[in-house]
């Protein structure tokens, strides 16, 4: 079992920065491959960013693409996700997930654990 808590979230101006942290607990973190996901109102959770066991690959969504950046650190069993040049389009509710997967990042369905989501809110 693999416990994730989102924190970071937010209410920010357009144009603005945030970063998300994601602290993890149970299993070694570094077993597992982590990534970001965000649900809008009214829409489908996507996939924002993703980042393999020890870092050395990472991916992102194409509208977040030079905007954001995620990275990890394993020794304190933690993922970030800092979020620069915010957009209005960018609120939504943001999740942590964990997955002991290496492919297939940018879709749910590897995903075993889940945080419960820290709202981001970009105004503007």
């Amino acid at each position: 079992q693999v416990q994730l808590v989102e924190s970071g979230g937010g209410l920010v101006q357009a144009g603005g920065s945030l970063r998300l942290s994601c602290a993890a607990s149970g299993r070694s973190f570094s077993d597992y491959a982590m990534g970001w996901f965000r649900q809008a109102p009214g829409k489908q959770r996507e996939f924002v960013a993703a980042i393999t066991w020890i870092g050395e690959r990472t991916y992102y969504a194409d509208s977040v693409k030079g905007r954001f950046t995620i990275s990890r650190d394993n020794a304190k069993n933690t993922v970030a996700l800092q979020m620069n040049s915010l957009k209005t389009e960018d609120t939504a509710v943001y999740y942590c997930a964990a997955t002991p997967k290496s492919s297939a990042l940018q879709y749910a369905w590897p995903y075993s654990y889940w945080g419960q989501g820290t709202q981001v809110t970009v105004s503007s």
